[in-house]
């Protein structure tokens, strides 16, 4: 819809990708003459900067070396260096479309290469846990309508997430939570008091470092097991509350309320996930929900940070079977974190070649893996410029998902959305850019099994690509 006077087109039901909230109840105003958006309306504090600041910037679509080029001469540039690395990877996937993210698996799959998302970084032990113990879920919606307990552990929703709170789990009025937060009892579990400890009914704040201790001994409570032949202590003789920081009185009351509740549910951030014990503390927390379902319905979610990074780990799993650290070598994939995540191939100096897609991992990653990142050649895909594209060998300028171009995208509770774009940009997306290198590489890929045969646009035809 749009205001001819003021020459505004309204956006109505428009979907926010800055975090893995992704709200899609915005109403965007776009000043169509100066292409940039005026208000978002329903946006948070972190979406209205994200739709605020973000402009067309006059800049080249592509670039070799720094130098502008041709879309198609980067393309194929981008191509010829991933056919001929021994060990080239991609990396990033978690800002862009599920869409783009398809062709980025077919791409590495072609390549024999090496495919990571930017979960390896956050909650990548959450996806080791999921494997070994199994996750009890649910949708936001769920929550929202049903929850009377909610446990926020290792996280800061009110910073890192500002709707989170009233759009999902804390205030909002559900079918059987009319009241909103008058209906539930809200526990956050963190080593420091922050910004998000003002909703809270109670506050748990453990020791650094002692999350698995807590959430073992919670699993014993809810089972009805004595902790300790004297008060407060396990029974090998540990004080509870010296070496966690919480007392065993803290730990039952919270154990009775999860055990009675009607619909509980646990999400967890990166202080959990992030912290000493890693997929240890994620796989105890995932036990816990699943132990708490003889008493009750209970379920727990971790809290997602970049917009599709849910997505990346969907994508990546329905196309491979794992949902990141994959590797290609062998003609089929295999999934070893440590040895396949990409912060471990370019610290180990394995990666000869990176295709890095809406991520910056120059500006964040380890010293070490920066270094050999500079030495090798590397293919970004951004909306901007970053650290990352301007030691590029490669690279292109795209437009941004959601913002100007459509899509799909998961919700931290592998919700699918659909994005409504609210103008257009004069920069490629990503899906157009990487299936003309994927159709690029395939061919290259095809001569080098095939030398002298047929050509490469002939055995494109005959083989269905990925």
């Amino acid at each position: 819809m749009a205001n001819e006077n003021e020459n505004i087109k309204i956006v109505k039901d428009a979907t926010c990708t800055f975090c893995g909230c992704v709200c899609d109840d915005m109403e965007l105003h776009v000043d169509l003459d100066e292409k940039r958006i005026t208000k978002a309306k329903n946006a948070c504090v972190l979406g209205r900067a994200w739709f605020a600041e973000h402009t067309i910037e006059d800049a080249p679509a592509a670039m070799i070396d720094g130098k502008e080029v041709t879309i198609e001469e980067a393309i194929e540039e981008a191509a010829q260096t991933l056919v001929k690395a021994k060990f080239p990877i991609t990396y990033g996937l978690s800002d862009t479309t599920s869409e783009a993210q398809r062709e980025a698996v077919a791409i590495t799959d072609y390549i024999k290469g090496n495919i990571d998302t930017t979960t390896s970084v956050c909650h990548g032990p959450s996806g080791l846990a999921f494997q070994g113990v199994g996750e009890s879920t649910s949708t936001l919606g769920e929550v929202k309508n049903r929850a009377d307990l909610v446990i926020y552990w290792g996280g800061n929703p009110a910073e890192s997430h500002p709707r989170h709170f009233g759009r999902y789990a804390v205030t909002p009025k559900g079918m059987f939570t009319p009241n909103g937060k008058k209906d539930r009892t809200v526990v956050l579990v963190d080593v420091r008091k922050t910004k998000s400890a003002g909703v809270a009914d109670i506050l748990i704040r453990p020791k650094p470092g002692k999350d698995f201790e807590i959430l073992w001994a919670l699993r014993a409570l809810v089972k009805g097991n004595k902790l300790s032949a004297n008060e407060g202590e396990w029974f090998w003789g540990v004080n509870i509350e010296e070496e966690t920081g919480v007392s065993l009185e803290t730990l039952t009351d919270l154990a009775e309320r999860m055990k009675n509740c009607r619909f509980g549910v646990l999400f967890f951030g990166m202080g959990l996930t992030m912290t000493r014990g890693r997929h240890f503390n994620s796989g105890a927390l995932l036990a816990l929900a699943t132990d708490l379902n003889k008493y009750t319905h209970f379920v727990a979610k971790p809290v997602r940070g970049h917009g599709n990074v849910t997505g990346a780990d969907n994508v990546v799993a329905w196309q491979t079977g794992y949902p990141f650290g994959v590797n290609f070598s062998r003609g089929y994939p295999r999934f070893n974190p440590g040895e396949f995540t990409t912060v471990d191939t370019l610290s180990n100096g394995d990666a000869d070649a990176a295709l890095i897609i809406a991520s910056d991992p120059g500006s964040n990653f380890p010293k070490k893996a920066i270094d050999h990142l500079k030495n090798i050649p590397v293919i970004t895909l951004d909306t901007k410029s970053t650290v990352t594209s301007k030691l590029s060998h490669v690279a292109f300028k795209t437009a941004t998902y959601g913002i100007n171009t459509g899509g799909t995208v998961y919700r931290m509770d592998d919700v699918s959305i659909t994005l409504r774009p609210a103008f257009e940009s004069p920069f490629p997306d990503d899906e157009t850019i990487l299936k003309k290198i994927k159709k690029r590489v395939h061919e290259l890929t095809l001569k080098k099994i095939h030398p002298g045969g047929a050509s490469g646009e002939a055995k494109v035809a005959a083989v269905n690509p990925l």
